[in-house]
């Protein structure tokens, strides 16, 4: 028998946004500990607009020192080219170094063969700037991110400590066009109690759809419904977008995301 103190989002509804493809870990994760899930994925993930930047880059990477990897997409998308071009990430050559930000990026490299040199404590860009194991001086970096709505913290981080950053477009992210029917009745009967981010693009998406559904007065239907981000510009697109936030992630990964949320049904 299920008993609260086991099952500390027992009698919570809460509706999980991270993108298509990344779904199941959290939804199972959550839905462990009671909670009642709904999905929104706010990210709809697809090829860049050209493929060129991103395959001369890779065709060049003898002349590389690092690759930084922010996302799995990033991973993927890069692994993908490398095979179509009959070699892989883990066919890398020796010199090159990899470092990832985030322990789910780190976990996928490490699923295709490729140990990874260097993980922030946090996983955040600021934390990999700050630890960064060697002098940026004369280093050239590659950096496969998203083709649209990226920071440039760490390509303006580096770039003044002396290295040359080469970002190109390994994949884009676009808002889907509708949420999912059952998320939609969640909303409108006011069932639900959080709302989990992942990513400051995804909160975009998620106010987005929204306002397409609910108008411009769309806020007013979820003053009750507790907002909570995993991760520092996370939070501040949630105020940007939302007003507020309820709660954030420490540490910034999915653990501390189901904490954040079990924090917040106790405020």
């Amino acid at each position: 028998m299920k008993t609260d103190h086991y099952y500390p989002l027992s009698g919570k509804t809460i509706v999980i946004t991270r993108s298509q493809n990344q779904q199941i870990e959290a939804r199972n994760a959550f839905e462990a500990i009671g909670a009642e899930i709904f999905e929104l994925p706010a990210l709809v993930i697809g090829p860049p607009d050209d493929w060129r930047p991103l395959d001369d880059a890779l065709s060049d990477l003898n002349n590389f020192h690092w690759i930084i990897f922010s996302s799995i997409n990033g991973v993927e998308a890069v692994n993908a080219r490398l095979i179509l071009a009959g070699t892989s990430l883990a066919a890398k050559p020796r010199g090159l170094k990899i470092a990832a930000v985030g322990k789910k990026t780190a976990q996928c490299l490490e699923q295709l063969g490729v140990s990874v040199d260097f993980i922030p404590p946090k996983f955040v860009a600021e934390s990999l700037i700050e630890n960064f194991p060697i002098s940026g001086m004369g280093l050239r970096i590659l950096f496969p991110r998203v083709q649209s709505g990226g920071r440039e913290v760490l390509t303006n981080a580096f770039s003044q400590s002396g290295s040359t950053v080469v970002q190109v477009p390994a994949y884009e992210s676009r808002c889907p066009d509708e949420i999912p029917s059952d998320t939609l009745n969640a909303f409108m009967n006011k069932e639900v109690n959080l709302i989990a981010f992942t990513s400051s693009k995804i909160v975009l998406h998620t106010a987005q759809l929204l306002c397409k559904y609910f108008g411009d007065e769309w806020q007013e239907n979820f003053s009750q419904v507790k907002f909570i981000s995993i991760g520092p510009q996370t939070s501040k697109s949630c105020k940007n977008y939302f007003g507020r936030v309820d709660n954030e992630a420490d540490p910034h990964d999915l653990q501390g995301l189901i904490d954040a949320c079990i924090k917040s049904t106790l405020d």
